[in-house]
């Protein structure tokens, strides 16, 4: 298996190849600057270290004990990330009837808030003992509201949920992924069926905890019409929080219009409703467990994709997004049983909990787009870069932000992973604004953390332009030598 073969890439020697790469040409798709010079590297920041973000971390599949949480806390501590997704499992906590025993639970919150991340809970999912046709003790996706007995069972464990959490979890996301048949059984999924259990859950939880953060949708694939539905069954007027999932290949595909749907749904049945992006995740090898298993991915092209997939949703002023998942999941389990295969969404492999070149981007991500950086209205425009091959301007992404004062924008070029793109340059300008200033820019690789100069930036009446600036099929970053070298405070 390739993973096996790669499985010593460390830190040191994943930015040591990118480094002897940039001199002379493309590495694994690091950006090749054959006349700039690198000046370091972005800092890693420990979840200790970042006071708020927006960026989470998958810690599912704790019910079915698909991975070994305490092998993982060393690296999600250098990660950055300040929040986890953490599934619950109703089947592991309650094994006795009226008996709950968190402990198993608590060891995993007290450690992620020991080392800085915020857990908030997946609220799921069956249990036997109230629903005895589930094939498998974890009862993945089988709905505790067919019987009275089963109704008022998985309200005590919610109740019990919220007490035993208080004062240290106040988010409360209700089910997973509600519309599909992998996690709702036995019946068929509908809107009105999720609302319903929705407002089954949600007293409990507020009787224990009045200032309780509940979420709800869970929706995969950003399913319109199953929102419209949830919406028009009243599910605005029980939570604070909308949901969903998207894994499509390509990050920007069509991701923009769906998001303007979903905001346009919201802005009619309940303004301000904010919008968390709670699974979100790309294979690191073809033909694993899970969604999208078939594209050609690797190693690389998953650390790529992470990064579209985030700055994409930086971009749409997402207020959350969390990546499925920490590691790897060997031997996947779920509502059908065990696959026999592994999911490779994760950031360190399963085999022995490494980290891959995903982690090491995402951790690039971490340290510049806490809560001191926030999307500003700057536009940037492209040209054709003289004597470089033609690029469709058009089809360039990219995003504008300011952190703690300096400018840091982002543009990539958002084609197929499949195809190695070429060494393409263009003509980059902006205008420095008083919230988003530049004086001595640089650019940064989040692929690999390398800070390079720009040799040929110019500046005239407050307006940059960056003449040959390098294309890549990642997001690439502009800011000042204050963000990226760590002079800033």
């Amino acid at each position: 298996m390739k993973q096996a073969a790669t499985a010593r890439l460390t830190r040191r020697r994943f930015l040591g190849n990118c480094l002897a790469a940039s001199a002379g040409g493309w590495w694994a798709g690091c950006v090749a600057l054959p006349r700039s010079r690198q000046l370091g590297r972005i800092a890693p920041r420990t979840s200790l270290a970042i006071a708020a973000s927006p960026l989470s971390v998958g810690f599912e599949t704790l019910d079915r004990q698909l991975f070994e949480p305490e092998r993982t806390y060393p690296h999600l501590a250098r990660l950055g990330a300040k929040w986890a997704r953490v599934h619950t499992g109703w089947c592991r906590t309650e094994l006795v009837r009226g008996v709950y025993d968190f402990a198993w639970l608590d060891a995993v919150v007290d450690h992620l808030l020991k080392i800085g991340i915020q857990p908030w809970f997946c609220v799921g999912f069956g249990n036997r003992l109230y629903t005895p046709e589930a094939p498998f003790e974890s009862a993945v996706g089988w709905i505790p509201t067919r019987t009275p007995e089963a109704r008022h069972a998985w309200q005590r464990y919610v109740a019990a949920l919220a007490e035993h959490y208080r004062g240290r979890v106040k988010h409360f996301e209700i089910w997973n992924e509600p519309q599909g048949k992998s996690f709702w059984r036995p019946d068929e999924p509908g809107p009105a069926k999720y609302v319903e259990l929705v407002r089954l859950t949600v007293p409990p939880i507020r009787e224990r905890q009045r200032d309780a953060v509940i979420i709800g949708g869970a929706v995969a694939g950003m399913d319109t019409k199953f929102f419209q539905g949830c919406m028009e069954a009243g599910l605005g007027e029980h939570i604070q929080k909308v949901s969903f999932h998207s894994y499509r290949p390509l990050p920007e595909h069509n991701y923009e219009a769906d998001v303007r749907q979903w905001r346009s749904l919201i802005a009619r049945h309940k303004p301000g409703l904010a919008l968390w992006h709670g699974e979100v995740g790309a294979a690191s090898a073809t033909g694993g467990a899970g969604g999208r298993a078939d594209y050609p991915w690797s190693e690389t092209r998953q650390a790529k994709w992470l990064l579209r997939r985030f700055l994409s949703d930086l971009r749409m002023e997402i207020e959350l997004v969390s990546y499925f998942h920490t590691v790897d999941l060997v031997n996947y389990f779920g509502s059908d049983g065990p696959t026999g295969k592994t999911n490779l969404k994760g950031l360190l492999r399963g085999g022995d909990y490494t980290p891959k070149p995903a982690y090491f981007a995402y951790q690039c991500l971490c340290a510049l787009f806490d809560a001191a950086t926030a999307r500003v209205a700057v536009p940037l425009a492209f040209e054709q870069a003289a004597g470089a091959a033609p690029v469709k301007l058009e089809e360039i992404a990219s995003a504008a932000f300011s952190r703690n004062g300096w400018a840091l924008h982002a543009y990539w070029h958002p084609c197929g992973h499949e195809v190695e793109r070429p060494d393409e340059r263009i003509t980059l300008a902006f205008a420095s604004q008083p919230g988003a200033r530049l004086e001595r820019p640089v650019l940064v690789d989040p692929l690999n953390a390398a800070v390079y100069a720009l040799e040929h930036a110019e500046e005239h009446d407050g307006r940059w332009t960056f003449r040959g600036a390098p294309l890549a099929d990642h997001p690439l970053l502009i800011t000042d030598r204050a963000v990226a070298l760590g002079v800033e405070a």
